[in-house]
């Protein structure tokens, strides 16, 4: 058949990585988007997001590519995927109005024999009730990552498809997207595929609490818990990639939405989500973890103290702050002065009264008491601790997910606090 032109609509996160891969696969694609002003961004090469590999395959892929504000391009298209970001708020609720403004769009725009894919996350229930007589609707569950956004949505591990009848194949456009990707395709009733980008979501969490919670008691009695993790994931029942890395709680929004919608559908429905509240009390418990730390460092000095602080993103690799672990340690430590570096964040975001910019971390570091190393960003492993050592006043760095290097750090004189096991105490202690 003839390859199908592929529409994203909606040109935040989720829709512009998706379409650009989309567009690096050999699809040519319509962009649509009716923020006239993103629109004309994006035209020019400026891109409303960070991602590895995203600039570059713009550019690349440019002429297949069309960014518009012009809902009658959409004529165009074969599929056409619906692909918003959905904000949440402080409880983990969706505001979905914008996506029923896109599919309002969507749905008076396109061909009557159009495909049209939600791939927004929605809760249970939310497709269905779209449907329109006489056109196709489907959901599939997104697969983005924030920081490896790019790489999967080039490569994804399956397709999950909710239909209104999963007996029915897939309409050939459709279809010859999907497999272009060359994984398996799952279709299910729509309320199974919606359920299940949630239930991927709760056993990640599972994950992380079981890590979180056994990583804190490995700081108090002595045990690391790094020697543990590989015994666990020769374990065939747990598995080799499973999410055992300690943190700072359940942060970017998504988990937190996930958390919030089986709760209220429990509370609906009379069923128990008790284990998911207990992971909800669990993350916000780690999230306190680095101003805790550094409040019981530093003692009776910690007011007048100076902490450099590595990182404001809520993970490397993205400009997303939503849920920062580092913004709400800030949040937490107001009355000590900060100097503050991130690759792509602005310092501005912390809103902290005490907070200067530094242009590098070496600079941030320069004079400080202690070091916190709150978001993972490679380019900080690039930095030797000795160098640290040099520009630092004390010797304390809070580092969570163990980015210095244990040994050289202990050598330069640093004592080293990390998730998981107890504090590495300088060579000369």
């Amino acid at each position: 058949m003839k390859q199908p032109v592929i529409g994203f609509v909606g040109m935040t996160h989720l829709g512009l990585v998706s379409g650009v891969s989309a567009a690096e696969k050999g699809f040519t694609l319509i962009c649509f988007d009716p923020d006239v002003q993103r629109i004309a961004a994006l035209q020019k090469g400026k891109l409303p997001v960070s991602e590895p590999q995203l600039d570059e395959l713009v550019a690349k892929n440019a002429e297949r590519l069309r960014f518009t504000h012009d809902a009658a391009a959409l004529k165009d298209c074969d599929v056409i995927y619906v692909a918003p970001d959905v904000p949440t708020d402080d409880q983990g609720c969706s505001d979905l109005n914008p996506i029923n403004l896109l599919l309002d769009i969507v749905f008076q725009a396109s061909r009557s024999d159009a495909v049209i894919v939600v791939l927004s996350q929605v809760p249970p229930g939310f497709t269905r009730g779209k449907q329109q007589l006489g056109r196709m609707l489907y959901y599939q569950v997104e697969t983005l990552i924030f920081g490896r956004a790019v790489e999967r949505a080039l490569f994804p591990e399956r397709y999950i498809i909710g239909c209104a009848d999963p007996a029915e194949p897939l309409p050939d456009a459709y279809r010859c997207f999907l497999e272009a990707h060359g994984c398996p395709i799952l279709p299910m009733r729509y309320e199974s595929a919606e359920l299940a980008k949630i239930s991927i979501n709760m056993c990640l969490v599972a994950s992380v609490s079981t890590a979180n919670t056994l990583a804190e008691l490995c700081e108090k009695i002595g045990a690391d818990w790094s020697e543990i993790v590989p015994a666990l994931k020769l374990d065939r029942r747990i598995g080799n990639y499973s999410y055992l890395a300690p943190g700072l709680g359940i942060s970017g929004g998504n988990l937190e939405r996930d958390l919030a919608t089986v709760c209220r559908f429990a509370e609906k429905h009379g069923t128990d989500a008790g284990v998911v509240r207990a992971w909800l009390v669990n993350s916000e418990h780690r999230k306190g973890w680095p101003a805790r730390t550094i409040r019981t460092e530093l003692a009776n000095g910690a007011k007048n103290a100076i902490v450099a602080v590595w990182g404001l993103a809520y993970k490397e690799n993205t400009h997303s702050v939503k849920n920062s672990p580092s913004l709400l340690a800030l949040s937490q430590l107001q009355d000590i002065s900060v100097r503050l570096y991130d690759p792509v964040v602005s310092a501005s975001v912390a809103q902290h009264p005490q907070a200067l910019e530094a242009a590098d971390p070496l600079e941030a570091a320069t004079g400080a008491d202690a070091l916190m190393v709150l978001t993972p960003w490679p380019e900080f492993r690039n930095v030797a601790p000795g160098e640290i050592a040099k520009v630092m006043k004390g010797h304390l760095v809070v580092d969570p997910y163990s980015i210095l290097d244990e040994r050289a750090a202990r050598a330069a004189g640093l004592r080293v606090v990390t998730l998981g096991r107890a504090a590495v105490e300088a060579s000369w202690i």
